[in-house]
């Protein structure tokens, strides 16, 4: 039968760290509001808001937050052969579900009516019907190659800033020389290409659309200065920003 061992809220600070550490029973840590990493097992995973951890008994992990997060976490029994075999981070669907059931389960215990252990019991057992029919409809957990997938997700968002190879390898955990591989690997460019390209559309983009001088769309678009901007442009595009602008709006 499965039984609920408890169930917490807690909030972390930014940059906390918990260390290894393990437990007899199963845990479930749902990330509501977090970023961050977590070692399960002999796995790396990400984690992120709506997306959560399933840590089977005596399975070591830790958590390491980047910004403040909010949690909640249930300890419980369960004898079902088929949950022994998940571990990691994976993912809430669209509705929440997993969320929905924990939030019930939390309103239960804080009541404590009668038979509400009972029903806890029942809620978990409900959780876990979920959690078979989800991660194992060919889910699967994301692993620590999904590292640079995340950095990618975090250029598209800023890739106006300005973002060294440096920062974004210590991003992904990985080093320096294996950051730049694997994402040329992946993606098909080296990093630093992938943000010019990015940069270089966003300006196109200002030239057609806007009145805005190039020295500010340089500036905007996250170029150094007007002259890279303007040499990098023509290098790529094959006439300066001006003579674009003039040939786009005669079209």
């Amino acid at each position: 039968m499965d039984r609920v061992l408890y169930i917490v809220s807690a909030a972390h600070e930014p940059n906390t760290y918990i260390p290894p550490h393990q437990h007899e029973c199963y845990e479930l840590v749902y990330y509501i509001h977090a970023l961050g990493s977590s070692n399960v097992g002999a796995r790396n995973y990400h984690f992120r808001s709506a997306s959560f951890a399933l840590i089977p008994p005596n399975f070591k992990h830790d958590e390491k937050h980047t910004p403040g997060a909010e949690l909640l976490f249930v300890g419980f029994i369960c004898d079902h052969p088929n949950l022994s075999a998940l571990s990691g981070v994976y993912e809430d669907d669209k509705e929440q579900t997993v969320l929905q059931i924990l939030l019930r389960m939390k309103a239960e215990f804080s009541r404590k009516q009668d038979g509400f252990t009972e029903l806890m019991n029942l809620q978990m057992s409900e959780i876990i019907v979920h959690l078979l029919r989800l991660l194992g409809a060919g889910h699967s957990p994301s692993p620590s190659e999904d590292r640079v997938q995340y950095v990618l997700n975090y250029m598209d968002e800023h890739y106006r800033n300005k973002l060294s190879v440096k920062t974004l390898s210590d991003m992904s955990g990985y080093s320096y020389d294996r950051f730049r591989h694997i994402f040329k690997e992946r993606f098909g460019l080296s990093p630093l290409r992938y943000l010019l390209l990015k940069r270089l559309d966003y300006a196109k983009s200002l030239l057609r659309h806007t009145q805005m001088p190039i020295s500010e769309i340089s500036a905007n678009a996250g170029f150094v200065n007007d002259a890279q901007f303007c040499n990098m442009f023509k290098r790529e595009i094959g006439l300066t920003p001006r003579k674009f602008r003039v040939s786009n709006k005669a079209k």
